[in-house]
């Protein structure tokens, strides 16, 4: 099974048969109930996860002690705190099932020996990182640029999934306003 599902995060015709049996049997298979946490602020993350089913969020709490959601990550993903797994420091961040979760982890100490030691393995794990950069940074941008309403356009376009399945609360965090103004706006929109 973890074959399978890791053949699309990892090009498989990249490695021998060896290696890549060595690399599939590594990855652990998880599953959390809703609610349960992967990593909690003060943990530095000593795995990062790949998705297989169910959702998962992120989210830190401001010095209010507002809950604020980051990110969501779904079948496809993976769940991680870059700069705490990378650094291996204590992360600001949580990150939370939303629903009952399977994903497939992979330690950090195994991690290291195949990013050093498997090229294509570096490669798809840099082309992640990016894209998660960018993804971070189009985000960050848009928070101060966009209005609201646009935002959630946004999100309706790339991640309608979320919409149906994140309570409204935390997905209003996410979009950086009230879950008042969340509901306003979907209400605007579904009359236009």
């Amino acid at each position: 099974m973890a074959e399978h599902f890791l053949e699309h995060f990892f090009p498989r015709e990249q490695f021998n048969s060896t290696d890549w049996k060595w690399i599939t049997s590594s990855f652990e298979q998880v599953k959390y109930v809703k609610g349960e946490h992967l990593l909690q602020e003060g943990a530095t993350a000593g795995h990062y996860w790949f998705v297989e089913s169910g959702l998962l969020r992120s989210y830190a709490i401001d010095l209010k002690g507002n809950d604020l959601s980051l990110d969501f990550f779904t079948r496809g993903d993976v769940a991680i705190d870059w700069s705490s797994f990378l650094q291996q420091t204590p992360t600001r961040e949580n990150i939370q099932a939303l629903t009952r979760v399977i994903c497939w982890r992979l330690d950090f100490p195994t991690f290291q020996q195949f990013f050093h030691g498997f090229e294509a393995f570096r490669e798809a794990g840099r082309a992640r990182l990016v894209g998660s950069y960018f993804a971070l940074k189009r985000k960050s941008v848009s928070m101060i640029t966009d209005q609201a309403k646009d935002r959630y356009r946004q999100l309706m376009g790339e991640r309608p999934d979320l919409l149906q399945q994140v309570p409204l609360k935390q997905l209003a965090s996410y979009l950086g306003i009230t879950d008042t103004s969340l509901s306003r706006i979907r209400k605007e929109l579904a009359e236009e």
